[in-house]
């Protein structure tokens, strides 16, 4: 049998995550940066049933993607579920969120603005605004794109009916358990409060005066931490692979990103913003505010899960003479200090950095 003969392309050259991103209804923003994740213009998103945008920064490769939605007062979004994973962090308001599996019992709890949780994958959840008088706002990160391009079949993706006991079994503290802490500022939970005000433990190997925790959340391959870095200090440059997505919840300063041997390039931030290094591309973050710096990523990497985007936190804060993937502060380009000492000059704060700052040798 004679095989048929095309002259035309076998397919247009578009992912199947942004054909399906075509059809949601809603806009898509690229780029480099968000200035403020709390002001960002959002849409009717009939799907979700509020309003909403979808994310997808250039750092992050296409391997996952992000959206803002908001719950308008009094009201309530429409039952989800779906074959990716989803890193919720509540930008404002306060609300509850129902989970369930078919045939099972419903779990409720109640979250706030600085809130982090995720619904088990593929599992129901219905979100609820809990003001009559003003809008609740989320940020998420999703594991979609990663999915629809390997799976390339939407109605599986959000319809699937199977369920994952290994990941949710409806326990009734999966919500509001303790968790459990183990070595590496590692915290096993499922819900977090509020990241903005975690105590967090110290990290010396980032570089000044840091302090940091990780979070493993809903048995998924995404993962999260939030650091915190003092008043006129920054951290060393490093790079990792993609898909960071960087959210400040606290301070003022500027993010340095560039690929090794390329012109750096500055992003200015403040409490809201939310920047994606892209894969292999050095940055490193600068307080020149009048408080301490806090942030929160949610990200590839899970410590309990390998395997994902090649994943290489273990040399993401080893000295790069020593193969590891980080720039020591008297290894790093001069015009790199000089730049964040001009800046601490002209908010009128005093630099720390000697006391970080090894003398070359």
């Amino acid at each position: 049998m004679e095989p048929k003969i095309s002259t035309q392309p076998i397919a247009e050259k578009k992912s199947s995550y942004r054909k399906w991103i075509e059809v949601e209804g809603v806009p898509l923003i690229g780029g480099f940066f968000i200035e403020d994740l709390r002001t960002v213009p959002l849409h009717p998103w009939d799907r979700k049933g509020g309003l909403g945008v979808r994310i997808c920064l250039e750092g992050t490769g296409e391997t996952n993607d992000s959206y803002i939605c908001e719950i308008p007062p009094g009201k309530n979004l429409k039952p989800q579920r779906h074959l990716f994973e989803e890193l919720i962090y509540v930008v404002s308001g306060r609300g509850a969120t129902t989970i369930w599996q078919d045939g099972g019992p419903k779990r409720n709890f109640e979250w706030q603005e600085g809130s982090l949780f995720s619904p088990p994958l593929n599992s129901w959840h219905q979100h609820f605004n809990g003001s009559g008088d003003q809008p609740a706002r989320y940020f998420a990160v999703t594991s979609a794109p990663l999915m629809i391009n390997l799976l390339h079949n939407i109605d599986f993706i959000l319809n699937c009916d199977y369920v994952f006991k290994d990941r949710y079994h409806a326990q009734e503290d999966y919500f509001n358990g303790e968790g459990t802490w183990y070595a590496g500022r590692i915290w096993e939970t499922n819900f977090i409060p509020d990241v903005r005000s975690l105590k967090l433990l110290e990290w010396k190997e980032r570089g000044a005066g840091g302090s940091q925790v990780r979070f493993e959340i809903s048995e998924n391959t995404m993962c999260a931490h939030v650091s915190q870095f003092p008043v006129g200090t920054y951290k060393k440059a490093h790079f990792h692979g993609p898909g960071a997505h960087v959210v400040i919840l606290g301070g003022q300063g500027y993010s340095l990103m560039y690929p090794q041997g390329q012109p750096i390039q500055r992003y200015d931030w403040k409490p809201g913003s939310m920047i994606v290094p892209p894969a292999n591309w050095f940055h490193q973050h600068f307080n020149s505010g009048n408080g301490p710096a806090r942030y929160l990523a949610l990200r590839w990497g899970s410590r309990k899960y390998y395997g994902i985007t090649g994943e290489t936190s273990s040399k993401t804060d080893l000295d790069m003479k020593l193969g590891g993937n980080q720039i020591e502060y008297e290894d790093e380009d001069p015009i790199v200090r000089q730049m964040f000492e001009e800046a601490c000059v002209k908010a009128g704060v005093k630099s720390q950095m000697d006391k970080y700052y090894a003398a070359k040798p």
